[in-house]
């Protein structure tokens, strides 16, 4: 049975193109059980094969035709193979993590089929320290980065003996259904917000006053929730379809040593570590604009909407605009700065209702969706120059089915115009980067790495630790 495709979902369909494929990714690196044997990769994929059941959001592929009135509707692949969706790779010799990443980078710039689910998962072995690796890559239309962080945490135990557990596209038994209701709120939202957006809903009667100060702000280029000033940069270009990829985790236990001696947040460190590190790169590039680069920076709308989206899908997110005060060269005025462009865009948004702040993000973010539909490139000015996102993960170690999951790390997308995406994830006392960027645009990506590690090395110094 077709059903209708939220607004906010269908722009990430119809933004798609080759050169933008419009998938989140993940990584995930596991360790091998004791006493694993040499076909432990083998039966391992087809534990993941041999699924009973998958999860209706697993089945789903996009469809319009005449039938459907030209409109984008979710359909359910009748001819279902779930050994197109779930793949066996190995690497090269000699198995490093750079094999690791440029396989991920290849595999990230391959668009998914609409006439098929849209997703897939790659087991993949060769790593020569022993470690597994799996590769998954979802449609935004499907999940966003929060929903999928569930999704992954749905199916993973505390119980390292713990045998029969399903991969994330079957259906966990315990996993509980929404409820009607529920289904309901979860769908309205980006419904209603599209409608707050164009003012025809009495909700909308609230936005003038916040939408005023906001649009005041981003006009005495004060970022909150909307940016209206964003130099140019090397990232605000059009890109090509090829990805490059590159990740490393640090302890989160160095990020909240630092904020609290600073009396600022982890969320602001991970920030001022982006800021430093796009400083130092920009400046051996010779690339650095004047003014400061501005950071998108995606905000969940409903915690307690948070378990429903895991188990269906969906797309509910604000965001908050973050002058990353990259034209200052003290690492401590640079997470001052960035803690109060924070907390303004906290407090804008704090004065809205979810439809409001969704609302306004559309209105903030509507260059970076329409211009690629629109082909309006070089004609709109960047609203941003990236987009960095934070998603929680679990905070204890977990298994899968006996293999302990040792780090988790995001892929995620890059799009004309933003060239360059940053997402983190939290996992078991640790802080994942991924850097996701287009592999002809954003050269030497994995030299960031170095830059983050450098700059968290400075904040600590100057936060006196």
């Amino acid at each position: 049975m077709a059903t209708p495709i939220d607004p906010t979902s269908t722009a990430f369909l119809l933004a798609e193109n080759r050169s933008m494929p419009m998938h989140v990714g993940g990584l995930q690196l596991f360790k091998k059980p004791e006493g694993a044997g040499r076909g432990y990769l083998r039966e391992m994929y087809e534990a993941m094969l041999d699924v009973d059941d998958v999860a209706p959001l697993f089945l789903k592929h996009p469809h319009r035709s005449v039938r459907t009135g030209a409109q984008l509707v979710w359909k359910p692949d009748e001819q279902f193979d779930i050994e197109y969706h779930v793949r066996h790779s190995a690497l090269p010799k000699p198995g490093r993590i750079r094999e690791l990443f440029d396989l991920l980078g290849r595999l990230h710039g391959q668009r998914l089929a609409w006439e098929r689910p849209l997703w897939e998962a790659h087991l993949i072995e060769g790593l020569r320290d022993g470690r597994v690796a799996m590769y998954t890559k979802t449609h935004h239309a499907l999940v966003d980065g929060v929903s999928a962080m569930r999704l992954l945490a749905s199916v993973l135990s505390t119980d390292p003996d713990e045998r029969d557990m399903p991969p994330p596209w079957g259906v966990h038994p315990t996993r509980r259904a929404p409820s009607r209701a529920e289904k309901a709120a979860l769908s309205e939202v980006p419904l209603a917000a599209l409608r707050g957006a164009m003012g025809i809903t009495a909700e909308a009667a609230g936005m003038p006053s916040a939408l005023v100060k906001t649009i005041r702000k981003g006009l005495r280029n004060e970022t909150s929730a909307l940016s209206l000033h964003a130099p140019r940069t090397i990232f605000n270009q059009d890109i090509t379809g090829s990805r490059r990829f590159a990740a490393d985790d640090w302890p989160v236990e160095r990020l909240r040593a630092i904020g609290k001696a600073t009396g600022t947040t982890i969320n602001d460190v991970v920030m001022a570590m982006c800021s430093g590190a796009m400083r130092t790169y920009l400046l051996e590039l010779g690339a650095l604009p004047d003014r400061p680069l501005v950071a998108m920076v995606p905000v969940g709308l409903n915690a307690k909407q948070s378990q429903i989206a895991s188990a269906e899908g969906g797309n509910a997110v604000g965001a908050v605009m973050v002058q990353m005060a990259t034209d200052l060269d003290d690492p401590a005025r640079r997470l001052g700065a960035i803690h109060r462009s924070m907390k303004d865009g906290k407090e804008a948004l704090s004065s809205m209702t979810p439809v409001q702040i969704l609302a306004m993000s559309a209105i903030g973010q509507a260059p970076a969706i329409l211009t690629p539909i629109l082909k309006m490139q070089g004609i709109v000015r960047p609203p941003y120059n990236l987009i960095i996102s934070n998603v929680p993960g679990p905070r204890t170690t977990h298994y899968w089915n006996g293999a302990q999951l040792l780090g988790t790390y995001p892929l995620s997308i890059p799009i004309n115009g933003m060239a360059l995406n940053i997402t983190c994830t939290s996992y078991d006392g640790n802080m994942a980067f991924g850097l996701t960027g287009c592999r002809r645009t954003v050269p030497h990506l994995q030299r960031l790495l170095t830059y983050l590690d450098d700059e968290l090395s400075a904040l600590e110094r100057a936060a006196g630790l």
